[in-house]
């Protein structure tokens, strides 16, 4: 398994050798074919090659750029994207690192990330790779169903917005519950967002077509934009509707503010998008909306405590796939290089508008939806037996999900990793 920050101060993982190795200037370090380097275990390397991005990603942050080269280029030399875990995890850790120096000079920096036209159907491609070798997806779309079949139970219209244009497979599977209700089927209509028009089509062929097979009662709507651009009243929600809303993996990208960083004194970042499109949603007067994010702090300025959570969230996650899929396959290359890399490179190197993936923990989340006027709704214990079930039925152990406070969470090991929340519209007094 990865190495973690964490374990980086254990006396009993790391060796005396390991611990001299540590000790050492990196301009002493003039080969990773040097004798210390073919003495080192892999638990070994893995830990010194923590130790040499924590002192790197120090280096950048103070905008050291000359030592801050030098780590940089014994961690490349050390490091591999398909190497072992603690080996993938540094080359992408290292090549953010370094886009965040090359951003002193946007010219370099823009010509070398070009910002390709096929980018909505290549993170499309990336998140159906992680539905496939993960269970985290599966477990949202299993529990969010569950809780709108139970806050809509009865109601002859309802209307789905889903804010990530998520995968066919999980309104699918919503399709065959309705199908089955005591009372029949609602007249149903399903509002897509998302960036990938073709995407979008596709899932509207995927869906009608099942939604006959079943007798369904059906219309799609898709809505192609970026969610901090949407316009609400392209949701067109009607009177009469019983309206959920559902977010996958979205609402953390709307957390980016132009302004000055939030002071100790201050809960939230200044004139973020997300108040103002909550308060949006909340006048749309919806009976459920259910929520899933990453667990993990992602939005604080200070870009050394960034990058410690980001290193131990991302070990975890690459931890998972040691374990369940060999390291030569292409998938998993795939969904590394196209979800892990690119979130990690967004944490690391981009800041202000541009830096999307600013993720906050279920308690933050929680405040939030409070202070926008939302009423939490505890999800159900049924809906937590069919998840364990979902897990036992993976074929990998390690993954948990635990419920807290009404709220799940989804885990590897002990660490959460995922939350899913409920919520519902509250009248203000």
């Amino acid at each position: 398994m990865a190495g973690t920050a964490d374990e980086l101060s254990s006396s009993s993982a790391t060796s005396s050798h390991l611990l001299s190795l540590m000790s050492m200037s990196p301009t002493t370090i003039t080969s990773p074919y040097a004798p210390f380097f073919r003495d080192l275990n892999a638990d070994e390397r893995g830990l010194f090659l923590i130790h040499l991005l924590l002192n790197c990603a120090t280096h950048v942050a103070a905008g050291n750029i000359a030592q801050a080269n030098t780590f940089l280029e014994h961690i490349s030399l050390l490091s591999s994207p398909d190497g072992d875990t603690m080996q993938r995890i540094a080359s992408y850790f290292t090549e953010a690192l370094a886009a965040r120096l090359l951003r002193s000079w946007p010219g370099l920096y823009r010509a070398l990330n070009p910002i390709l036209p096929d980018s909505a159907a290549a993170s499309n491609h990336g998140r159906r790779l992680f539905l496939d070798l993960f269970p985290f997806l599966r477990l949202s779309f299993l529990i969010s169903n569950q809780a709108i079949l139970e806050a809509l139970e009865g109601e002859k219209v309802v209307h789905v917005i889903d804010l990530g244009g998520s995968d066919p497979s999980h309104w699918l599977a919503f399709l065959q519950a309705v199908s089955g209700r005591p009372e029949g089927p609602p007249h149903l209509r399903i509002t897509a967002v998302g960036e990938d028009r073709d995407f979008l089509t596709q899932t509207a062929l995927v869906l009608t077509e099942e939604a006959e097979k079943l007798d369904i009662p059906f219309q799609f709507h898709a809505v192609v934009s970026q969610l901090d651009d949407l316009n609400i009243e392209s949701l067109r929600v009607k009177t009469g509707e019983a309206l959920a809303i559902t977010s996958v993996l979205k609402l953390h990208s709307l957390l980016a503010s132009d302004e000055a960083p939030a002071t100790p004194r201050q809960l939230f970042s200044p004139k973020a998008k997300i108040e103002s499109f909550l308060a949006s949603l909340w006048g749309l007067s919806p009976k459920l909306m259910v929520v899933t994010e990453q667990e993990s702090n992602h939005n604080g300025a200070n870009l050394n405590e960034r990058f410690m959570e980001a290193l131990n969230f991302y070990a975890a996650l690459f931890d998972c796939l040691e374990l369940a899929v060999p390291r030569q396959s292409a998938e998993r290359l795939k969904v590394e290089k196209l979800v892990f890399r690119e979130e990690i490179k967004n944490i690391i190197a981009c800041e202000g508008l541009e830096r999307k993936e600013r993720h906050e923990k279920l308690d933050k989340w929680m405040r939030r939806f409070e202070m926008a006027g939302f009423g939490k709704v505890g999800l159900s214990y049924y809906g937590l037996v069919q998840a364990r079930r979902m897990l036992q039925g993976f074929g990998c152990e390690g993954y948990k999900v635990k419920e807290e406070n009404g709220c799940f969470l989804f885990c590897w090991q002990e660490r959460a990793l995922f939350s899913i929340s409920a919520w519902r519209f509250r009248r203000y007094d």
